[in-house]
């Protein structure tokens, strides 16, 4: 049985998480050029998601710092204390920022990140508050603060997850956050309360080992008055889109799969809008309006973490643990059943695929038709998106070291944060150029969000504002 999770080490199932991310959508090219200006303003303004808009992980017009100094406060903005722990991103909408956390009552929360052979949950039965903070961008200063649930936690985590493995989603309006089990809370942005939803005991742990249990970590995303919430666990697993006004159901369609942690994806094109998810048994899309499967296909690691990413055509899905650890380009026009048969590396709606080169924990990024792809040892690998053709493959860095959250992009820097809190910045590019790295001097194992010209880096502690506009 050990042997069985000595890979899973690395696994803290926070999507980014883990896990999980988030509003994922891709609108159509046919915009007039005042919309797609006042589009670019609202991206260049917000980071509503997990990874942003269309969990893409990508802002622009952003003129970022290359280095900064926690300990001398060089471009630091603000830092600000967040009790208990939490994994989740923080996300931007206007001048404020959202971020959730789970404190123990009277308990320090046992935190072990590394690479390493062990891979138990840690039961914790005592009560904690599962929070929800709004903070105001430019300062750090506390807005509001809500206790969304209080109570014993109804599913153990993995020693290195949280219970606050979610990221929050806003559309502006309505700010959601999810704690699995705990339930689904939807508040307005001023923080009162507008509905609540138990979506049931969501228990994503050991597919193969059931009574070992490692935390929930899929984002819910809105789509136009839609919430979507992807809930793969070892009772009963499910994908639900629920009303964004009242959280009434809409469509439910359950799933044969394990366990995921990874956060939906939607896409619109001129003929379908679909969401796309990630999988063990059953990656695939489905209808957004009416959750019937669009298509589907097997093969890949068995705990599933990182969110399917768009670019043009295709969408990019990887994965990893046991016998594969895979790289899916997919065409969006796919159908039906597109599963690759025994030896096959292409077929009619797949492109290209690589069997050993995935991500078990971070989620790709695609920028100028080139696609990045970090494992948790922090190996890059940069390919031609369309082709899946190499163009190099470095150690972020120069050095190996652990990694769980994924990177976002400024301005042709990609931005990737270890779990050590060593923020490596790396050009975009053919050919690898590693730019800076910046310490934080604290446990990283959320992505960073970036918006109004400012990095924000959830770690263990503290939320940090970073900035060239230090006042």
């Amino acid at each position: 049985m050990i042997k069985t999770f000595v890979i899973f080490s690395v696994c803290i199932l926070c999507v980014f998480l883990i896990s999980c991310a988030d509003t994922a959508s891709s609108e159509s090219n046919e915009e007039n050029p005042d919309s797609q200006k006042a589009a670019q303003k609202v991206q260049t303004e917000n980071w509503p998601q997990f990874r942003g808009h269309n969990a893409s992980g990508i802002a622009t017009g952003q003129d970022l710092p290359l280095n900064w100094d926690v300990k001398t406060g060089t471009n630091i903005l603000w830092k600000k204390p967040i009790p208990g722990l939490g994994h989740s991103s923080p996300v931007v909408w206007g001048d404020r920022v959202f971020v959730t956390t789970a404190v123990g009552e009277g308990k320090e929360a046992y935190l072990k990140v590394g690479r390493y052979g062990e891979s138990p949950d840690n039961p914790e039965d005592f009560v904690h508050h599962y929070k929800v903070y709004c903070l105001d961008r430019k300062t750090g200063d506390i807005i509001w603060e809500k206790t969304a649930y209080s109570g014993k936690p109804k599913v153990n985590r993995h020693i290195k997850s949280s219970h606050a493995n979610c990221t929050p989603v806003t559309d502006g309006k309505h700010l959601l956050v999810f704690f699995g089990s705990q339930g689904l809370y939807c508040y307005d942005l001023d923080g009162k309360l507008l509905w609540t939803k138990d979506l049931g005991y969501l228990d994503a742990g050991a597919f193969d080992v059931p009574e070992v249990q490692w935390g929930f970590g899929s984002s819910p995303i809105i789509y136009e008055d839609k919430v979507i919430v992807l809930c793969d666990v070892n009772n009963q697993s499910f994908i639900t889109a629920l009303e964004l006004e009242t959280g009434k159901d809409i469509w439910r369609t359950l799933r044969d799969e394990n366990p995921t942690w990874g956060t939906p994806t939607v896409h619109k094109s001129e003929n379908r809008t679909q969401v796309i998810v990630n999988g063990y048994k059953h990656i695939g899309s489905y209808e957004v309006e009416t959750g019937k499967a669009i298509w589907w296909m097997h093969g890949g690691g068995d705990v599933p973490c990182p969110t399917p990413v768009v670019s043009n055509s295709l969408v990019f899905i990887t994965n990893a643990h046991g016998r594969m650890r895979p790289i899916y380009a997919i065409k969006l026009e796919a159908e039906g059943d597109i599963s690759l048969a025994r030896d096959e590396t292409s077929n009619q709606y797949i492109p290209w695929f690589y069997p050993r080169r995935g991500a078990y924990q971070p989620t790709p990024v695609v920028l100028d038709d080139l696609l990045y792809v970090a494992d948790n040892g922090g190996i890059l690998t940069c390919y031609v998106a369309e082709t899946g053709e190499e163009m190099y493959r470095n150690p972020i860095g120069g050095d190996i070291s652990s990694y769980s959250a994924s990177p976002v992009v400024a301005d042709g820097k990609l931005y990737f944060s270890d779990e050590y809190g060593n923020i490596h910045i790396v050009k975009a590019g053919p050919k690898y150029e590693h730019l800076a790295v910046n310490k934080m001097d604290e446990i990283c194992m959320a992505s960073p969000a970036i918006s109004g010209k400012t990095l924000f880096i959830r770690a263990r502690r503290n939320l940090y504002a970073i900035s060239k506009e230090v006042n």
